[in-house]
């Protein structure tokens, strides 16, 4: 599977475009979700085998439009990197965050999109992680930690249909997200997700992860 097509939902920017950019350098086929294909962000110039699908992740008859157009894909890899933070409801971080990656996958998954032994990757983070936590999360916070309890309760069922599905926390990156002040670089962040995402196994099924390899609590 390691030459096969790749999706990355939440293209346009940071960590999407940086693993678009990536993948297209491995010469992959690169499946990328953006909101507005006419206005793309970052990926805008990207050339190479790309091939730009219009989705907001909250919108539910869409994302199952798009796993029919994926039907026969056969994909390799699919990262569902979208995601929200600052500026936003408790409301919306929970259905952006939490609820729509566990859709989109269902969604994918029940259309064959997705070739056995792929992986599945979902872009979670540290913040939700509820062991050690002392204080509440915030909203955030909350949000992707819903989003692990809801993977966790899939991750069984996921496995049995033939894919590696992980959560993976990407680092604080320096993005429009992580601030100008984040230790860690976009190409660093993605170099070492992908390394990890390369060399996942079924025994890696259902953890999950950090971006440079170590398995984080939950």
């Amino acid at each position: 599977m390691s030459s096969g097509p790749v999706l990355v939902v939440g293209a346009s920017r940071g960590i999407g475009a940086e693993l678009v950019r990536q993948y297209l350098a491995e010469g992959r086929r690169v499946h990328a979700t953006v909101r507005d294909t006419a206005s793309p962000g970052e990926i805008a110039a990207a050339g190479g085998d790309l091939i730009l699908h219009q989705l907001d992740v909250r919108d539910q008859a869409r994302a199952a439009e798009l796993a029919t157009e994926l039907s026969t894909a056969r994909l390799a890899v699919a990262i569902h990197n979208a995601g929200i933070n600052r500026g936003h409801s408790a409301a919306e971080l929970q259905e952006v965050n939490a609820a729509a990656p566990i859709h989109l996958v269902e969604e994918l998954l029940n259309a064959g999109a997705v070739a056995s032994g792929a992986v599945v990757a979902i872009m979670t983070s540290q913040m939700g992680a509820r062991q050690g936590s002392t204080s509440r999360l915030g909203d955030y916070g909350e949000s992707k930690a819903a989003l692990n309890d809801e993977f966790r309760r899939r991750a069984h069922d996921w496995g049995q249909r033939g894919v590696i599905a992980v959560v993976i926390h990407p680092g604080w990156v320096r993005t429009d997200m992580g601030g100008d002040s984040a230790p860690l670089g976009v190409g660093e962040s993605v170099t070492g997700i992908r390394n990890l995402v390369a060399g996942l196994t079924r025994a890696d099924h259902g953890r999950f992860w950090t971006w440079d390899g170590r398995e984080h609590p939950w």
